[in-house]
């Protein structure tokens, strides 16, 4: 197979056919959704974006679609790259029917919900949203005070930077180098990051028996490709799972714990 330097087409071609089953349907939903926003007769962005006018209890939806519309193949595209690995490593650590409870659910309403109150109700404004990088975002934040446990500083010649600081790094970089990006969004995101990642909204995580349970009934693992169970994971909200070589228990861990557009 022909490979550039750093770049190999087969090790791409492998990592895409091993994404889990979550990761997989965001990805096709977002080229999905971009390909319905062409035709004139549908104006999706009108219809599905975050304006905070309009969320009212019939329009609630906007809260869930926002992140699967785009301006344009750019911005998708840009986006999906961005999000793939981290939404597959989400998926892997915590399961798919948690990866979907969790990001059609308080991982997208909440930084919804909080850019709506300070857009309307500090800034007075009604800037519209859209894009996944909402998603990037939030996922960058969790991910940021888990290296921070481990490594608490990034060291730059005589600086210390903390390293859970820099999604906030990387906000303001989009904000500079992307026209039309919107900060308060990206903020919103890195924020429920933050607190997701310190464990303080762990209780949002769905029950693990009724997890076991609907996969149990539908027999979920055998019937969908790609499919992640709860029992299948590696890591996620019960560390890691006991294997054949090794005795004892597994350590409990937490769950990690204009119109503008979301992202590059």
């Amino acid at each position: 197979m022909p490979a550039m330097r750093g770049f190999s087409t087969l090790r791409a071609r492998s990592y895409i056919f091993r994404l889990p089953l979550f990761t997989r349907a965001i990805i096709i939903a977002i080229l999905v959704f971009w390909i319905l926003s062409i035709p004139s007769l549908w104006d999706l962005h009108q219809w599905g974006s975050l304006i905070p006018d309009k969320v009212t209890f019939a329009t609630a939806y906007r809260l869930s679609t926002f992140p699967l519309i785009h301006s344009s193949v750019v911005h998708a595209v840009l986006n999906v790259v961005a999000l793939t690995p981290l939404m597959e490593r989400f998926e892997n650590e915590y399961g798919t029917l948690t990866s979907i409870a969790l990001f059609f659910g308080p991982l997208t309403t909440v930084p919804a919900l909080l850019y709506v109150v300070i857009e309307v109700g500090i800034l007075r404004a009604n800037n519209a949203v859209m894009g996944a990088s909402i998603w990037v975002f939030l996922l960058l934040g969790m991910e940021a005070i888990r290296t921070y446990r481990s490594n608490p500083h990034l060291v730059i010649g005589t600086y210390h930077i903390p390293t859970w600081t820099t999604p906030l790094l990387m906000i303001f970089v989009v904000a500079v180098l992307i026209p039309n990006t919107s900060l308060l969004g990206h903020l919103c995101g890195v924020a429920v990051g933050y607190i997701c990642g310190i464990g303080y909204l762990k209780f949002i995580a769905p029950p693990e028996w009724a997890l076991r349970w609907i996969e149990t009934r539908l027999n979920l693992l055998a019937v969908l490709p790609h499919y992640v169970s709860i029992d299948q994971k590696t890591y996620g909200r019960f560390g890691v799972l006991p294997s054949t070589t090794r005795s004892g228990g597994s350590n409990a861990t937490e769950l990690l714990g204009s119109t503008q557009r979301l992202g590059p």
